[in-house]
């Protein structure tokens, strides 16, 4: 029990005073980018294990995979798989990464790479070290998936990905060449120019589509793909996103419901988007052009003004600007423009380019391999760039002045440990915000005290408490790992709002624990 006076926590818990509601939806927060680490060598991802908001992991090309914390690239790798990987042609390499769902507890993470002994593909289970987070063990390979043969140096694919199923998809390319010669991608006999699907461990879900289907290899999910470079879930919904690179007119994205269960035919070689391309060497019962069971991309554009190469991005579902939830970021890898727009699985609306919006205040985002996200859902783009700077990590940011400021006031808790609180969103009008405490202990009672008022004179040395009965409480508790989240909607501004966290801590001064608090500008 907090041991602090009864008349103000039976006030807190009742929340007397101040009720924030949203109002009218603000107009859309502009948007600008803010460069996150540079000096790197052929970047091409960007993640971070789930829940881990401290840091973000960007693959290079050469097979290495580097750690970003706080804005600094540490000087040691994470893993270094540079004598494994390819380091011959331009799609082969370390192409991909994906961390477990339970990474936290299991410490498992899966990379996808060219072999360099025989260039075939490898897909492979790693895990980190006992004694230190940022470095794995290199030791603990096992292959999940492969040694799968490419027959010629492009088209390798090479993305990994975890589905909200639990399930890893993983990205095949239709084995190279031009044209897919040999019409790899409409054959079930191979797992080329397919999405394969498989268990954690590498064995073959039972509810796989073709599992019993003798002419389709078990691992197959969905197949008449060219080279699907980049693929994402949307992390709330499930739907997949898919952005297969074209022949030499049209570059596309595919989609693919949360609601499915697999089995799509996404139609190449025998059509190039929407367009007629080629049957030869085809099967006779692979469905001609325009046959319904071929499915149609969500949105494709064509080789005009330089354009090549279709870079896949992913559906926005960060916390620092909420009216950006549901938009869906991709780009052209040569001319480096990022577009966005929203699909509700039936319409495509909201196509905007946001090229220009985009570009840093300094420096420029060029050659753009591919996107990612971080923890909190917040999106990267990875540039591999030119010049002295080398490969580029971008940040998609909120163009706009920070609306939050940190008083200090933390008073530790047991160990001098001080519990941390963050704040990511908008607690502006119409706004939704995050309110996140760190550093608490697991289970730990906490009493959140939103304010109008900041007392000069904080309670026990530590507290923000309102001069008057005007504020507003919660009781919540902490997730098993420490961490708690709770919604917090804006009101009507201009006002300035005081928020901070009690944490229930029997070895810290009159048994409880204060964080920072927060100073935020309501703006109307």
């Amino acid at each position: 029990m907090f041991k602090f006076e009864t008349s103000l926590l039976f006030m807190m818990i009742l929340g007397i005073g101040l009720t924030l509601t949203a109002g009218d939806l603000a107009a859309q927060t502009p948007l600008t980018t803010e460069r996150v680490a540079s000096g790197l060598m052929r970047p091409l991802h960007v993640t971070a294990p789930p829940k881990d908001l401290d840091r973000i992991f960007v693959v290079e090309q050469t097979g290495l995979i580097k750690i970003i914390e706080a804005g600094a690239v540490l000087p040691t790798p994470f893993i270094d798989l540079s004598g494994k990987a390819s380091q011959s042609g331009n799609e082969r390499g370390l192409l991909g990464l994906a961390f477990h769902p339970d990474y936290a507890n299991n410490g498992y993470f899966y990379v996808n790479y060219t072999r360099a002994s025989d260039h075939a593909t490898v897909v492979e289970r790693y895990t980190v070290s006992a004694g230190n987070p940022d470095i794995a063990d290199p030791a603990s390979g096992t292959i999940v998936l492969g040694p799968i043969s490419q027959p010629y140096p492009n088209h390798n694919g090479g993305n990994i990905a975890f589905g909200l199923d639990g399930k890893l998809y993983i990205g095949m390319g239709d084995g190279g060449s031009g044209g897919d010669p040999e019409c790899r991608a409409q054959h079930g006999d191979t797992l080329l120019g397919k999405m394969l699907r498989i268990n954690d461990d590498g064995s073959i879900p039972a509810d796989n589509p073709f599992v019993g289907n003798p002419s389709v290899l078990d691992e197959v999910w969905a197949i008449g793909l060219r080279n699907p470079w980049r693929f994402s879930f949307d992390s709330l919904t499930g739907d997949l996103y898919i952005g297969d690179v074209g022949q030499s007119a049209i570059e596309e994205i595919d989609y693919q419901p949360g609601t499915s269960t697999g089995g799509e035919n996404y139609g190449w070689k025998v059509m190039e988007g929407s367009s007629c391309f080629s049957t030869q060497n085809c099967n006779p019962e692979v469905p001609p052009c325009n046959d319904p069971r071929l499915l149609l991309p969500i949105y494709e554009y064509t080789h005009s003004s330089g354009r090549c190469s279709v870079t896949a991005g992913f559906v926005y579902r960060g916390c620092a600007i909420p009216d950006l939830q549901g938009t869906y970021f991709f780009a052209d890898y040569c001319t480096s423009e990022v577009f966005s727009f929203r699909y509700d699985g039936q319409t495509l609306s909201e196509f905007q380019d946001r090229t220009a919006e985009l570009a840093p205040s300094s420096g420029s985002i060029n050659l753009i391999s591919s996107f990612g996200t971080d923890a909190d859902g917040e999106i990267y783009i990875v540039s591999q760039g030119f010049g002295s700077n080398g490969g580029e990590i971008y940040k998609i940011v909120a163009d706009l002045p920070s609306a939050f400021e940190d008083l200090g006031f933390a008073k530790s808790g047991t160990g001098g440990v001080e519990p941390l609180l963050e704040v990511c969103g908008t607690m502006g009008t119409g706004g939704t915000a995050k309110l996140r405490l760190r550093n608490a202990l697991p289970s730990a009672k906490t009493a959140v005290v939103i304010s109008l008022s900041e007392n000069p004179s904080p309670l026990f040395g530590g507290i923000l408490v309102p001069s008057q009965p005007a504020f507003k409480t919660f009781i919540a508790f902490t997730d098993a790992d420490g961490i708690f989240e709770k919604p917090f909607n804006g009101g009507r501004g201009p006002r300035d709002v005081f928020v901070q966290v009690l944490v229930e801590d029997s070895g810290a001064t009159q048994g409880v624990a204060f964080s920072n608090a927060i100073k935020a500008v309501l703006q109307p």
